[in-house]
Protein backbone atom coordinates (compact mmCIF):
# COMPACT_ATOMS: atom_id res chain seq x y z
CA UNK A 1 0.00 0.00 0.00
CA UNK A 2 1.13 3.53 -0.63
CA UNK A 3 1.07 6.32 1.40
CA UNK A 4 0.79 10.27 0.09
CA UNK A 5 0.35 12.71 2.50
CA UNK A 6 0.42 16.86 1.50
CA UNK A 7 0.05 20.26 3.46
CA UNK A 8 -0.65 23.07 1.35
CA UNK A 9 -1.66 26.56 3.18
CA UNK A 10 -4.31 28.43 1.08
CA UNK A 11 -5.14 32.13 2.34
CA UNK A 12 -9.02 32.06 3.01
CA UNK A 13 -11.32 31.53 5.82
CA UNK A 14 -11.90 28.35 7.43
CA UNK A 15 -15.65 28.63 5.84
CA UNK A 16 -14.50 29.49 2.54
CA UNK A 17 -12.11 25.96 2.74
CA UNK A 18 -14.83 23.81 3.82
CA UNK A 19 -17.55 25.41 1.51
CA UNK A 20 -15.44 24.99 -1.76
CA UNK A 21 -14.12 21.16 -0.29
CA UNK A 22 -17.42 20.14 0.69
CA UNK A 23 -19.33 20.41 -2.70
CA UNK A 24 -18.48 17.59 -4.57
CA UNK A 25 -19.03 19.53 -7.57
CA UNK A 26 -16.07 21.38 -7.41
CA UNK A 27 -13.88 18.26 -8.09
CA UNK A 28 -13.76 18.73 -11.36
CA UNK A 29 -12.33 22.13 -11.02
CA UNK A 30 -9.08 21.09 -9.79
CA UNK A 31 -9.06 17.93 -12.01
CA UNK A 32 -6.30 17.80 -14.53
CA UNK A 33 -8.31 18.01 -18.06
CA UNK A 34 -6.52 15.52 -19.69
CA UNK A 35 -8.18 13.12 -17.22
CA UNK A 36 -11.40 13.97 -18.77
CA UNK A 37 -13.51 14.07 -14.65
CA UNK A 38 -17.14 13.47 -15.31
CA UNK A 39 -19.94 13.28 -12.74
CA UNK A 40 -21.87 10.94 -13.72
CA UNK A 41 -25.02 11.21 -10.17
CA UNK A 42 -26.31 14.45 -9.20
CA UNK A 43 -24.42 15.16 -5.98
CA UNK A 44 -25.67 17.65 -3.27
CA UNK A 45 -23.84 21.01 -3.13
CA UNK A 46 -22.36 19.60 0.36
CA UNK A 47 -21.42 16.09 1.49
CA UNK A 48 -22.73 14.18 4.00
CA UNK A 49 -21.85 10.70 5.60
CA UNK A 50 -22.75 7.95 3.11
CA UNK A 51 -23.14 9.68 0.67
CA UNK A 52 -21.88 8.02 -3.04
CA UNK A 53 -20.75 10.06 -5.79
CA UNK A 54 -20.03 8.65 -9.20
CA UNK A 55 -17.82 9.63 -12.12
CA UNK A 56 -16.18 8.49 -15.34
CA UNK A 57 -12.89 9.45 -15.33
CA UNK A 58 -10.00 8.54 -17.67
CA UNK A 59 -7.01 8.70 -15.36
CA UNK A 60 -3.92 7.05 -17.32
CA UNK A 61 -3.89 6.07 -20.82
CA UNK A 62 -6.93 7.45 -22.32
CA UNK A 63 -8.42 3.84 -20.47
CA UNK A 64 -11.84 4.99 -19.08
CA UNK A 65 -13.66 3.91 -15.41
CA UNK A 66 -16.54 4.19 -13.43
CA UNK A 67 -15.45 5.33 -10.15
CA UNK A 68 -17.79 5.82 -7.45
CA UNK A 69 -16.22 7.28 -4.12
CA UNK A 70 -18.52 7.28 -0.61
CA UNK A 71 -18.13 9.99 2.03
CA UNK A 72 -17.62 7.70 4.96
CA UNK A 73 -16.39 10.55 7.64
CA UNK A 74 -17.75 14.09 8.05
CA UNK A 75 -16.40 16.51 10.79
CA UNK A 76 -17.97 19.99 9.83
CA UNK A 77 -15.06 22.53 8.89
CA UNK A 78 -12.94 20.05 10.40
CA UNK A 79 -12.09 16.84 7.60
CA UNK A 80 -13.57 14.70 5.35
CA UNK A 81 -12.82 11.04 4.59
CA UNK A 82 -13.73 10.02 0.68
CA UNK A 83 -13.32 5.89 0.32
CA UNK A 84 -13.54 4.16 -3.25
CA UNK A 85 -16.31 1.41 -4.05
CA UNK A 86 -15.35 1.22 -7.29
CA UNK A 87 -13.08 1.98 -9.41
CA UNK A 88 -9.29 0.88 -10.50
CA UNK A 89 -7.59 0.72 -7.14
CA UNK A 90 -8.48 -2.38 -4.64
CA UNK A 91 -7.95 0.61 -1.93
CA UNK A 92 -8.17 4.25 -1.95
CA UNK A 93 -8.67 5.97 1.12
CA UNK A 94 -7.92 9.89 1.17
CA UNK A 95 -8.72 12.04 4.40
CA UNK A 96 -8.55 15.79 3.70
CA UNK A 97 -8.28 17.91 6.71
CA UNK A 98 -8.70 21.17 7.42
CA UNK A 99 -7.08 23.93 10.04
CA UNK A 100 -7.36 27.24 10.70
CA UNK A 101 -4.07 28.98 10.79
CA UNK A 102 -2.91 32.33 10.93
CA UNK A 103 -3.70 34.20 7.62
CA UNK A 104 -5.62 31.19 6.39
CA UNK A 105 -6.25 27.49 6.47
CA UNK A 106 -3.50 24.84 6.59
CA UNK A 107 -5.12 21.74 4.41
CA UNK A 108 -4.04 18.29 4.69
CA UNK A 109 -4.58 15.42 2.30
CA UNK A 110 -3.72 11.55 4.05
CA UNK A 111 -4.56 9.39 1.18
CA UNK A 112 -3.71 5.50 1.27
CA UNK A 113 -3.87 3.50 -2.00
CA UNK A 114 -3.13 0.49 -3.52
CA UNK A 115 -3.66 -0.89 -6.90
CA UNK A 116 -3.88 -4.89 -6.43
CA UNK A 117 -4.09 -7.07 -9.20
CA UNK A 118 -1.12 -8.75 -8.23
CA UNK A 119 2.57 -8.67 -10.12
CA UNK A 120 0.93 -6.35 -13.00
CA UNK A 121 -0.69 -4.51 -10.44
CA UNK A 122 2.94 -3.91 -9.09
CA UNK A 123 4.45 -3.60 -12.42
CA UNK A 124 1.67 -0.89 -13.02
CA UNK A 125 2.36 1.21 -10.41
CA UNK A 126 5.82 0.98 -10.67
CA UNK A 127 5.66 2.47 -14.41
CA UNK A 128 2.54 4.86 -14.17
CA UNK A 129 0.40 4.77 -11.29
CA UNK A 130 2.67 6.23 -9.01
CA UNK A 131 4.02 8.67 -10.95
CA UNK A 132 0.45 9.82 -12.11
CA UNK A 133 -1.33 10.29 -8.78
CA UNK A 134 1.65 12.36 -7.64
CA UNK A 135 1.19 14.54 -11.02
CA UNK A 136 -3.00 15.01 -10.27
CA UNK A 137 -1.86 15.99 -6.65
CA UNK A 138 0.49 18.87 -7.44
CA UNK A 139 -1.82 19.84 -10.46
CA UNK A 140 -4.49 20.43 -7.80
CA UNK A 141 -1.88 22.03 -5.26
CA UNK A 142 -0.90 24.81 -8.61
CA UNK A 143 -4.69 25.04 -9.10
CA UNK A 144 -5.86 25.87 -5.96
CA UNK A 145 -2.92 28.70 -5.63
CA UNK A 146 -4.35 29.74 -8.91
CA UNK A 147 -8.32 30.01 -7.92
CA UNK A 148 -6.82 31.17 -4.41
CA UNK A 149 -3.66 33.50 -4.39
CA UNK A 150 -1.86 35.11 -1.41
CA UNK A 151 -3.58 38.46 -1.07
Amino acid sequence: MRRLFQEQFLPISLEEAWSFFSNPRNLNEITPEDMVFKITSNPPSEMYPGLFVTYKIKPLLNIEFDWCTEITHVRDRQFFVDEQRKGPYSIWHHEHHFQEVDGGVLMTDILHYDIGKGPFGWIAGQLFVHKRVAEIFSYRTNKLQELFPSK
